[in-house]
């Protein structure tokens, strides 16, 4: 404020300048005092975060020697924590890579081996809840048909590649069915399986929402959460048509013995309370070259991973020849997830 406007100000505007911003600033230190009770609170995920860990920048926009720093502290604290040592990677995407996903829905015996396989490699809750990114929904057979399929190739330079002409375009159908189950033996008489986990979506709804940008789209496809600058709103899970986020109501229960300690900052590092979390794609292990868990574990090769920017990957294979659809095309979100059948 300008000399000249503090010598007009009579003596009340004075004052209660000063004692607004007196309240100010005992506001800011009552925010400083709240955050230093959640790191010293009852929480014991919380609690044992650092102080520079609570207050660091959102993650895209440290720069790489803040990125490894904050790697560093986590490291340390997880390594303490679990009682194993523990990486938390900082890989970027990889410049010329698009992640892309490609499901044969014909193959698909509900063994429920991805589910399980996910659960493992990415830190999840194990009980009360299990929480499982991947849902396999068993459907009595002629609930899902080619006849729900309309036909109608993908235009031109989608995601940057060219998908073929014979490809399939979902024209919005229900799926109905038991989305947990136990399989006694599999494939069942008379049952259709059909897997559903994050689209990776190339227009991601959920991103749009998030009032404190944690989530985003990487470039090579995959959205990513911030799972320190997370709130909790659980916006994000209210626009997702495919259900793929779940929210930590409370801390999760990950046993120190069945902790993976490979764990990447945007992937799989153990979470807290209070935060939404869900598929990455493996980053921990697709930036630096291997196939997610789910592939991996697939006794009978229904799912394909690779690079949509190459023309020689599995997928791009698979959409250049394959009769392929989306889920829930009509919402323009442009998944990265395919279904095909042979």
């Amino acid at each position: 404020m300008s000399d000249e406007k503090k010598k007009n100000e009579t003596p009340e505007e004075e004052s209660s300048r000063r004692d607004f911003f007196k309240t100010i600033g005992l506001a800011g230190a009552g925010a400083v005092a709240g955050a230093a009770a959640l790191v010293t609170g009852s929480d014991e995920a919380e609690a044992k975060m650092t102080f520079s860990e609570y207050f660091q920048k959102n993650y895209r926009l440290m720069d790489d020697a803040e990125k490894k720093e904050a790697a560093a502290r986590m490291e340390k604290r997880y390594s303490e924590e679990y009682g194993k040592k523990t990486r938390v990677g900082v890989e970027p995407a990889q410049e010329g890579v698009l992640f892309g996903y490609a499901l044969n829905i014909q193959k698909c015996i509900g063994c429920r081996r991805c589910v399980k396989a996910c659960v493992k490699e990415n830190n999840q809750s194990r009980h009360d809840p299990e929480i499982e990114f991947i849902r396999v929904i068993k459907m009595e057979k002629g609930k899902f048909s080619e006849a729900a399929l309309t036909k109608g190739g993908y235009p031109d330079g989608d995601y940057g590649v060219q998908v073929g002409g014979n490809a399939y375009r979902n024209a919005g159908y229900l799926l109905e069915g038991q989305h947990y189950y136990d399989p006694p033996k599999v494939p069942e008489k008379d049952s259709f399986y059909f897997p559903m986990q994050c689209m990776q979506c190339e227009k991601p709804p959920c991103v749009k929402v998030c009032p404190v940008r944690t989530t985003y789209r990487d470039p090579d496809g995959v959205v990513v959460i911030d799972y320190n600058w997370c709130i909790g709103c659980r916006m994000c899970m209210g626009v997702c048509p495919y259900w793929a986020r779940r929210f930590n109501w409370g801390a999760p229960k990950l046993p120190k013995k069945e902790m993976n300690p490979d764990t990447h900052y945007m992937g799989n590092r153990p979470r807290m309370k209070g935060v939404v979390e869900k598929c990455m794609f493996c980053v921990q292990r697709s930036r630096r070259g291997r196939y997610t868990s789910c592939v991996e574990v697939c006794p009978v090769g229904a799912r394909k991973f690779g690079n949509l920017l190459d023309p020689n990957s599995e997928v791009r294979k698979i959409l250049d020849r394959k009769r392929v659809f989306r889920v829930k095309a009509e919402f323009n979100t442009y998944p990265k997830f395919f279904y095909f059948i042979d």
